[in-house]
């Protein structure tokens, strides 16, 4: 599944590997942009990676992020279990990078 949206002016990439997103999920990956775009104004796009491997018998989802801002792009990804909270601790560790610049 791919899509793009944009939202408060940034262009929001989202490509999930074999998988078919929930509109839950969605939602929770709109707000996470939406947040971070609160912590710093001058973020472009980004560029969301979901992936569920099945064949692995735990930390299956891998979800990664990488923002299009001036500057190097501050990227973090992450593996467990839950796609909620992976986007949470995605968005933990990228407003840490943001909040050094």
């Amino acid at each position: 599944m791919e899509y793009t949206e944009n939202i408060t002016g940034i262009k929001i990439n989202v490509q999930a590997v074999d998988i078919n997103l929930h509109n839950d999920v969605q939602e929770t990956i709109l707000k996470s942009v939406s947040r971070l775009s609160l912590s710093y104004d001058r973020i472009e796009w980004a560029d969301i990676y979901l992936e569920n491997k099945k064949e692995k018998s735990t930390q299956q989802k891998q979800v990664s992020i990488r923002l299009g801002i001036p500057g190097n792009d501050p990227f973090a990804s992450e593996y467990g279990d839950d796609f909620h909270i992976l986007i949470a601790n995605v968005e933990d560790k990228l407003r840490k990078q943001l909040e050094k610049r």
